[in-house]
Order: C-alpha cells, then structure tokens, then sequence
C-alpha cells in the first residue's frame, strides 16, 4: 500500500517539474535581430525620429545589447544592460526625447531597480489629518 503511494507521489511530482520547465510564454521566440527591429520601430513611432542615420544607429545598438541578452544573463547582469541602453540611449537622443523616452506613460517606470535602490516609502496619515467621512 505505501509503495504504491510513494510510487504515485513520484509520479506526480514528477509531471510536476516536467510540466513547469516548458515554457509557458504565449510571446514567440524573436531572434536577436527581429527584438532589435522591434525595439528600434517602438522607439522611432514614440519619439517621432525621422532621421535614418539615427535609426540605424539605434538599431546597431538595440541588436548589440540583444544578443548580449540572448547569452542568458542573470538579474544582476541584466540591470547592468539596462542601465547601459539607457547610458547610451542618453547619447543618441535629444534631451527633450531622452526625457519622452523615460516619462512614457505606458511604460512606467523605465528606470531599472537595483539591489541598493529604495522603493519610496509610504506616508502614513496621522488619525487627525486623514479626511472624515461624511455620515
């Protein structure tokens, strides 16, 4: 009885792990040139550049730091290559798109958290400065 529950358990747990390390991502797998083509075309359609030079250069750079990427880095590292797109980007762009760039609304916040970086703390009301309810 406990070695067919024991066996069951293994089995189960078994399907377990080999069911969690597939990947479960809807995303398709991009190639290192097709993420630098996608990255370059949102960045171009946000900030309204025209330039072709710019864009090309953007692109080298976008496909640089994507097949760094594609080597499997670790968090650490990974902060690292964005705080590097973003040194570099801070090159490439004007200041007002540089600023576009990292205030975009719908891709807040932009700025990458280190280990070392606080999350701003939450201010607590006192009891007599939060507003009343009306009753």
């Amino acid at each position: 009885m406990y070695k067919r529950f024991i066996v069951f358990f293994l089995a189960v747990c078994l399907c377990g792990v080999t069911s969690s390390g597939q990947e479960s991502s809807p995303r398709p797998h991009r190639t290192p040139q097709e993420e630098a083509q996608k990255q370059t075309e949102r960045l171009v359609r946000e900030l309204g550049i025209k330039d072709s030079i710019r864009i090309d250069t953007i692109y080298r750079m976008h496909l640089k730091y994507a097949l760094v990427r594609q080597r499997g880095l670790s968090r650490s590292q990974n902060m690292e290559r964005m705080q590097a797109i973003y040194n570099e980007l801070k090159h490439l762009l004007t200041p007002e798109e540089f600023n576009r760039f990292m205030n975009h609304p719908t891709e807040q916040p932009r700025l990458p958290r280190g280990a070392n970086m606080r999350a701003p703390s939450r201010q607590v009301q006192s009891p007599a400065s939060r507003p009343s309810d009306p009753q």
